[in-house]
């Protein structure tokens, strides 16, 4: 196969140079915000019109978690997998947090839909919260306001202010709509080269349509200008976000449809470049929605739960027995669709520089599903787990691995406290082709991710056959053009396995028996020198759940082209 043309490739590699201007400049930059963000100049900055009440009640499609509601009347705050107890109407703001990773969460106000849903002493307490947080942080406060966490706490309160406004004083609710468009507006101040550029404008846009007079409509206007110049860059032709995660797809779907909705309620049409976004997005999710109802894990991104996957479609007018899209060119994914097998591969490089911050080092991994249940995954995950980056690497996708080392590595140490933790390293070409027959579908793909390594190219090759409802697949490693193996290294193909998938390694040591839920079977035959299944870890919500992977072991010729082929093939003949 030569899918990638004979020419001087340009490798990946690290970049010592490009990375140092990089910090250079982002230091510099944090040093002035650092310098300006808090003084008396900054905050008067913030001030504008009085702002003279609420005008629209944005909705936020998004279901409400179960069972949240009760722990916070509690006292409970369980977040981001830790427990905070202030006890029954307490007050968590002036308690220290279990985890950065709490604090973020509960900064972002992401219980505010579910406490409020418990009427009226949630609607009570979500009140005094709200008011609490203002006295604590509402002037300023380096980590409160920091953008990843301001532009969620700006959405969740915008969404919830008419709420919160029918049990508040006229006071406190003149209160917390100053207070609300004051975030908003240091919101529209954030660079916009920031990766969530896009969710800060319509966040910022939609605190405008729920805050009535002069000063929500700047807001309104400001938000609307700048989100409508950023969502032709930031969502692709095929409706795939630019760092080419589908719950970074998602999510911001889930933006705009509240912005459109909000927009409609102040009597307003949403401009053009919003509707076309929101089109293109609900066709994307629509996409890399499998039949079990989640979404495919790629680059940074997890299954999501199928209530939540489905409430952002539900406006969706279509056919529900038309074909599902089998491409999505521009954000790099391939489908293949059979009897009862699904198959899903990434062919695409990882996204690059900032938008990078929540890319994986897994090129040609695949998710495959069986009827409605998910046996291949990835590892899933997400910004969501920020100290889990080993994940992030090759071996934490069910793809193909060098050795001990990986296409594509997050920054670390200075670089990453300067630029974020972005992916270094990464392959900089995946190329695919794709042919069809009525025997199946043919998908061969390579990427140069190991090229600076190792000299060498990964090729995937696989054929879905719709007849016999099984997938053949083969993982090639021939020289780059130009290039020399320089070392001898083992090959490993990982199957990443979903926690309820069972693995059994047959009497050959070879075959390896997968069983779903409902204990239908598939076996996964090799030509592999060895086979190991080991754990892994799945994540969901952030939180990992044990689970398996089966690892196809063979040892790398010194001239390159060791190919290791498979088969999945059900363990009994469907009916």
């Amino acid at each position: 196969m030569a899918l990638l043309p004979t020419r001087r490739l340009k490798t990946a590699k690290p970049r010592p140079l490009k990375l140092l201007f990089q910090m250079v400049a982002q230091t510099t930059t944090d040093l002035v915000s650092s310098d300006w963000y808090g003084t008396p100049f900054h905050l008067w900055g913030l001030g504008g019109p009085k702002v003279q009440g609420v005008a629209a009640a944005p909705r936020d499609l998004r279901p409400p978690r179960n069972g949240v509601a009760a722990a916070l009347l509690e006292g409970r705050f369980v977040l981001a997998g830790e427990t905070l107890s202030v006890g029954p109407g307490g007050d968590p703001w002036d308690k220290p947090c279990p985890s950065r990773s709490f604090a973020v969460e509960l900064h972002r106000f992401s219980w505010l839909s579910a406490l409020m849903e418990e009427r009226p002493v949630g609607l009570d307490y979500s009140l005094q919260l709200c008011l609490d947080w203002r006295r604590a942080y509402g002037l300023w406060n380096s980590f409160s306001w920091d953008g990843d966490v301001l532009d969620r706490r700006v959405f969740n309160l915008a969404c919830h202010l008419r709420y919160l406004a029918g049990v508040a004083s006229e006071l406190e609710t003149l209160a917390l709509c100053n207070s609300v468009a004051r975030q908003a507006r240091h919101l529209l101040c954030l660079p916009q080269t920031d990766p969530r550029a896009a969710e800060r404008a319509a966040a910022a846009a939609i605190a405008g349509t729920a805050l009535s007079g002069p000063a929500g409509d700047r807001l309104m206007a400001k938000g609307l200008s700048i989100l409508t110049a950023l969502l032709p860059k930031r969502v692709l032709t095929d409706g795939g976000h630019i760092n080419r995660s589908p719950e970074a797809t998602l999510e911001l779907l889930y933006d705009l449809l509240t912005l459109d909705d909000a927009l409609s309620q102040r009597g307003l049409a949403a401009p053009v470049e919003i509707s076309r976004a929101i089109d293109r997005l609900t066709s994307a999710v629509r996409f890399f929605t499998l039949p079990d109802g989640r979404l495919a894990c790629f680059q940074g991104g997890e299954e999501s739960h199928p209530d939540y996957v489905a409430a952002a479609r539900a406006h969706e007018d279509r056919d529900p027995k038309a074909r599902e899209p089998q491409q999505a060119l521009h954000s790099g994914y391939q489908r293949m669709s059979g009897r009862t097998l699904t198959v899903m591969m990434d062919v695409g490089a990882p996204a690059r520089d900032a938008m990078s911050q929540t890319a994986t080092a897994q090129p040609l991994a695949i998710e495959v599903i069986t009827g409605r249940e998910r046996l291949i995954t990835n590892s899933g995950w997400s910004p969501r787990l920020p100290q889990g980056q080993a994940w992030r690497l090759s071996d934490g996708g069910s793809t193909a691995c060098l050795g001990e080392g990986s296409a594509g590595w997050p920054l670390r140490g200075v670089a990453a406290n300067r630029l974020g933790v972005r992916l270094d390293g990464a392959a900089l070409t995946v190329d695919c082709s794709r042919s069809e027959t009525e025997a199946g579908v043919w998908l061969e793909a390579v990427h140069d991710g190991w090229v600076h390594s190792y000299g060498l190219l990964h090729e995937r090759r696989l054929f879905l056959d719709t007849r016999l409802d099984e997938m053949r697949g083969e993982d090639v490693f021939p020289l780059a053009p130009g290039g020399s193996a320089s070392r001898q290294v083992e090959v490993g193909v990982y199957f990443h396995l979903h926690p309820q998938v069972r693995a059994t390694l047959a009497r050959d040591r070879r075959s390896v028996l997968l069983m779903g839920p409902s204990n239908s079977g598939w076996w996964l035959r090799n030509d592999a020198a060895s086979v190991t299944i080991e754990p892994s870890f799945h994540f969901l919500d952030g939180r990992p759940r044990r689970c398996m992977k089966v690892v196809l072991h063979s040892p790398l010729t010194r001239q390159g082209r060791t190919r290791i082929r498979w088969k999945l093939a059900a363990a009994e003949p469907s009916t």
